[in-house]
């Protein structure tokens, strides 16, 4: 018998909860892959008011009278949030399933981690209670296979020349001078380095690089040695490809997706951190500096020289604590898991 996609996410022992956002999407995803469940996805976004203030001020009864059919029991086994307005619904639904829904939220929650079974945040969130797995970074699910699946799905990208270069374009971030003259000394930057050793560039925006930037970045496209992808107008995504094609990463500095999922590779990152910024992201940078995954874009960079750590990658061990705990707390939960 056929179902519906809201029927066969009834069934489902695990939900995915995101607001679609790309790099929340694919925290959660990589969670529940690395754990090894299968999980039905789902994208929420919240009404204003209630989504202007969410998880704050919102409750179970509201999100399920506003949500619907798409959340009615048979709750799940078990939940994965990422993002403020999937905590919303991270949240509710541990109301609703009277605590038999296991729930971990990623991302700072905004709200008493008590609220969820489980958090993992990054350490630059400076979130902390016994429920809480800090990271350094943001989860992802680089490793030598999703590498190697990337390169295979873009093979083209072998043909470019060495050194390859892999530039990861985000967008302005609230406190952070990301003016449009910093971008252009950063992109000259990027030219000086590019040109300079002789190599390819290749160039992925994200949903947040402004349009401007995107006209600025062609001036970067030079004869056979630039592949770029701006937007679904260029094609299929690249960019697990650029991942693995890459010989040294720039990134700007907003994302910690990117530069986490840079980092992941084991190959050299650069990025140039505005110095007026401060606190959280720039503690994140200054972590990742200090222990020698992240380097300073500037003029008297010689990436040759720079010795590189073992990959960030935090995947396996995150995933591995979550089951301790649902296997040391919930053993009904781990079965329905292992079965679903």
């Amino acid at each position: 018998m056929q179902t519906s996609a809201d029927d066969r996410a009834d069934q489902a022992a695990c939900w995915i909860v995101t607001d679609g956002a790309a790099g929340n999407l694919r925290q959660a995803r990589a969670l529940a892959q690395a754990m090894h469940v299968q999980a039905i996805e789902r994208q929420v976004r919240l009404r204003g008011p209630w989504r202007w203030f969410a998880p704050r001020m919102t409750r179970a009864l509201f999100v399920g009278a506003n949500v619907g059919t798409r959340l009615r029991p048979p709750w799940p086994a078990m939940v994965i949030g990422c993002g403020r307005q999937a905590a919303a619904i991270t949240q509710a639904l541990r109301t609703l399933s009277d605590g038999q829904t296991f729930t971990v939220q990623i991302l700072d929650p905004r709200v008493d981690a008590a609220n969820f079974d489980v958090v993992v945040a990054p350490r630059h969130d400076e979130l902390d209670g016994p429920n809480v797995i800090r990271t350094l970074g943001a989860l992802n699910p680089v490793d030598e296979a999703w590498l190697a699946a990337g390169l295979a799905a873009f093979p083209l990208l072998e043909q470019l020349t060495h050194p390859r270069t892999t530039l990861l374009i985000g967008g302005r971030r609230r406190g952070m001078e990301m003016t449009d003259a910093w971008f252009d000394a950063f992109l000259a930057r990027v030219a000086a380095l590019v040109d300079g050793n002789r190599g390819s560039l290749m160039i992925a925006c994200s949903q947040r690089t402004p349009n401007a930037w995107r006209t600025r970045l062609r001036g970067l496209l030079r004869d056979g040695c630039t592949h770029t992808w701006t937007g679904s107008g260029d094609g299929e995504n690249p960019y697990q490809g650029y991942l693995a094609a890459a010989d040294r990463f720039i990134v700007t500095p907003d994302s910690v997706n990117m530069i986490s999922e840079a980092c992941a590779t084991g190959k050299p990152v650069l990025t140039s951190l505005p110095s007026s910024v401060q606190g959280r992201i720039a503690a994140f940078h200054r972590e990742l500096s200090q222990q020698g995954w992240l380097h300073s874009l500037d003029d008297n960079v010689d990436i040759s020289t720079l010795q590189q750590p073992a990959p960030l990658r935090e995947l396996a061990v995150v995933a591995g604590k979550v089951w301790h705990v649902i296997e040391s707390t919930r053993p009904q939960t781990a079965v329905a898991l292992a079965s679903g």
